[in-house]
């Protein structure tokens, strides 16, 4: 169950995309890496813990799919199609597996707990060493059992990694407790204790990670709700009702007023208002009609549209989208690098230090006093593979980033690679489209200009009346401002492209139009010379209306701000960001929307294929540069910044270009990506320095010999605790408390 793709323009190489099933932390990254890195015709390997993947490029004539599939299933892992979405049944199986394996880790933890606690009041039994060694050969070889094979497969390769540790700390208790069978007094319960605990804990460490990534995955349950199951397909005429994972593009698809668009397609036939919201956040239907396109998971309104599908499945919207949240390419800016590098030797590093305690204790203390210290010497290095078992480094970064995904999720914004995180602490440009990103991108009457004895509703009603019967989104801009007006009946209507229209109200001759479309029909606009000029200089498209020969009036009709975009720029410049407007509008309307939202910065009149190139102009000034589009020809200057924001509904560019994706129109979620970036980030360095510090400094003291390895187990819990804390707060035990309550 892979993925294949063929290099594009290469016959030989080939990638193969492998979804991965019980990956906890780092370790494992590094170690699906290094057994592939170890094969004989793989060329790069790359694997990431947030979505579970893995993508390996080799060359088919050396190394065949099933090879790579197979090599995971030897570490222990499990392969999934990456082309599917786990059901939430499997979801949730997997999380009853891995709740009832840790409930019986539980229950004999609290057992040899109760057992240890008994022999250390000094009520020790002689069968007790007994049920703790079946407590801890249960432990093992038992609830552990996977574990054990994970670390088999990992050893047998040369590779050390978190599962190796473990089990080298397990045995080492078990070895130290079956010592006690023949050797009195012997702190026989105390060391196979610490073999039960180690255990445990990296069945707890294992379930938090699932449960983590399981629960951050919610918002695709969220987005693929809006999808409908069925969709109304015609075929020579007839009507059947099918699962939408049975249409295929080119079907054509019936859709009802009050229905949910099951697909993405372009209609053919009808007329009718499309609520996107759900899907866009634009909270105004939009009016589709033939070579419109639609997208699924929006509502159809007014009328019945027939459409024709486009895409379906993955290549759909809304399946887009939730990829996204699931599979973050790239998650590996420069801290996890650095984690890597020290996990390459911190591993083979505790291994040493282990093995030093024991000389140490044992060669050492001969040496020294004339007699081997066996007991601490067993302890010791007990204590440092304890003290050294990496579930807190390991966890630290992804956790981090997991939860700043999610939070964001719940924001309608999808960070979707390491960029996001790691790059947009440091922007200091913000470049940002015009229409549909500062604007709303739809055109509105703003100001009306009545002259002589007209009023302003009679200008209104005037060019209503005549635009009733145009499509022009101008006319509907002014249909809409003459909502609740009584409108004249209108006759021989005629329309001028790209000029204007004319016709007969209560046999009076109507013109409304553009300015020079009126003069040029021999109407005098002196009157309103002065507000013209003043509304032309503020970027405005004036409509002028005339009847029998004289003006009553001026529209302005305008692309209007978003209601959050000057709070936006506020928030911006607050946070020190320095915003830069592009445009391939007038400079003039340019200019005006700058000036009105405190926008220094601007250039105007941009070409599409011109916009990645500024974007270069600025990251060769040295800066930082995010850049925020609608998606729609952005996709060169998105991919050239160091963070690419898509915001609006421009699907396909928009998912397959922007670092971040905004589901919606709302720009204040810019800022809220930042703040969600900065907080990952800042909580990535925090778990980091919290378990470099622990084992930094845990190790060495356990060399020693005086730390005990049930204290060394409870520091080593303590630190995970406090990643675990640091990195979710509350929020896990509000998602493990409801998840316990369903095994009851």
């Amino acid at each position: 169950m892979a993925h294949v793709v063929a290099e594009r323009g290469q016959p030989g190489p080939a990638k193969c995309q492998i979804k991965i099933g019980g990956m906890q932390c780092s370790f494992c990254v590094e170690s699906i890496r290094k057994a592939y890195s170890r094969m004989d015709g793989v060329l790069d390997v790359g694997v990431s813990l947030s979505h579970e993947e893995a993508l390996v490029q080799y060359e088919p004539g050396k190394v065949t799919p099933t090879q790579l599939q197979d090599t995971l299933r030897s570490l222990g892992y499990t392969v999934r199609d990456p082309k599917k979405l786990r059901s939430f049944e499997e979801e949730d199986a997997e999380m009853r597996e891995h709740r009832n394996r840790l409930l019986v880790a539980a229950g004999f933890t609290l057992a040899a707990l109760g057992l240890m606690s008994a022999v250390w009041l000094g009520h020790m039994q002689p069968w007790f060493r007994w049920v703790m060694l079946g407590f801890t050969l249960s432990m093992i070889f038992g609830v552990g059992w996977s574990i054990l094979k994970m670390a088999w497969a990992s050893l047998s390769r040369g590779i050390l990694n978190q599962h190796v540790l473990m089990e080298f700390a397990a045995f080492g208790g078990l070895a130290g407790g079956l010592i006690g069978l023949f050797k009195h007094p012997w702190p026989m319960a105390d060391f196979l204790g610490a073999a039960i605990f180690v255990t445990s804990y990296h069945v707890l460490s294992g379930y938090v990670s699932l449960l983590v990534r399981t629960r951050s995955s919610q918002a695709i349950r969220k987005l693929m709700a809006l999808q409908p199951e069925t969709a109304r397909v015609v075929k020579n005429g007839v009507e059947q009702e099918l699962p939408v994972e049975e249409v295929r593009p080119g079907d054509l698809v019936r859709v009802r007023p009050g229905e949910g668009i099951p697909v993405d397609g372009v209609v053919v036939d009808g007329l009718s208002g499309v609520n996107q919201s759900l899907v866009t956040g634009e909270p105004i239907p939009i009016e589709k009609g033939p070579s419109d396109e639609v997208i699924g998971g929006s509502v159809n309104q007014t009328g019945t549209l027939l459409v024709r599908v486009t895409k379906v499945g993955e290549e759909s919207f809304l399946q887009q989208v939730a990829r996204s949240i699931q599979e973050a390419r790239a998650l590996k800016p420069g801290i996890m690098q650095l984690v890597e590098h020290v996990l390459h030797w911190f591993v083979p590093g505790v291994l040493v230090a282990a093995a030093a305690a024991f000389v140490i204790w044992t060669l050492g203390a001969w040496l020294v006093t004339g007699e081997p210290d066996l007991e601490r010497a067993i302890f010791a290095s007990l204590a440092a593979l304890v003290m050294g078992y990496p579930c807190a480094l390991g966890m630290a970064t992804p956790l981090a980033m997991i939860r700043g995904g999610g939070m964001a999720a719940r924001k309608g914004v999808l960070m979707r690679s390491g960029e996001a995180f790691q790059v947009f602490k440091d922007v200091k440009k913000i470049v940002l489209d015009k229409t549909g990103t500062l604007t709303k991108g739809e055109p509105t009457v703003v100001e009306v200009a009545a002259s002589g004895n007209y009023s302003e509703e009679q200008v209104i009603a005037l060019a209503a009346a005549v635009e009733a019967t145009s499509e022009h989104p101008l006319g509907k801009a002014i249909m809409e401002r003459a909502a609740g007006l009584r409108l004249p009946a209108t006759r021989d209507f005629t329309a001028i492209p790209g000029r204007g229209v004319r016709a007969t109200i209560e046999d009076r001759k109507v013109l409304v139009g553009n300015p020079n479309f009126l003069a040029a029909e021999g109407i005098d606009l002196s009157a309103l010379r002065q507000s013209l000029e003043a509304l032309e200089h503020e970027g405005r498209t004036v409509v002028a209306v005339a009847e029998e020969g004289r003006v009553a009036g001026l529209i302005a009709i305008s692309d209007t701000l978003k209601d959050d975009a000057t709070e936006s720029i506020d928030r911006m410049k607050a946070a020190g960001l320095q915003p830069v407007m592009i445009t391939g509008d007038n400079w003039r309307t340019a200019r005006a929307v700058a000036a009105h939202l405190g926008i220094s910065e601007v250039l105007a009149e941009v070409l599409p294929e011109e916009k990645a190139e500024q974007v270069r102009k600025l990251q060769r000034q040295g800066y930082r540069v995010a850049r925020v589009g609608d998606g729609i020809n952005d996709a060169p200057a998105l991919m050239q910044a160091d963070v690419g924001i898509a915001i609006g509904a421009g699907a396909d560019i928009a998912i397959e270009s922007a670092d971040i994706v905004i589901v919606g129109g709302r720009l204040g979620a810019v800022m809220d990506a930042y703040s969600v970036g900065k907080s990952s980030f800042r909580k990535t360095v925090q778990n980091v320095s919290l378990a470099f510090a622990f084992n930094g400094i845990g190790v060495p003291a356990a060399v020693t010999g005086l730390v005990h390895p049930v204290f060394a187990m409870i520091a080593m819990a303590a630190s995970v605790s406090i990643v675990l804390v640091n990195s979710l707060g509350g929020r896990l035990l509000s998602e493990v408390k409801p998840s316990l309550a369903r095994t009851q």
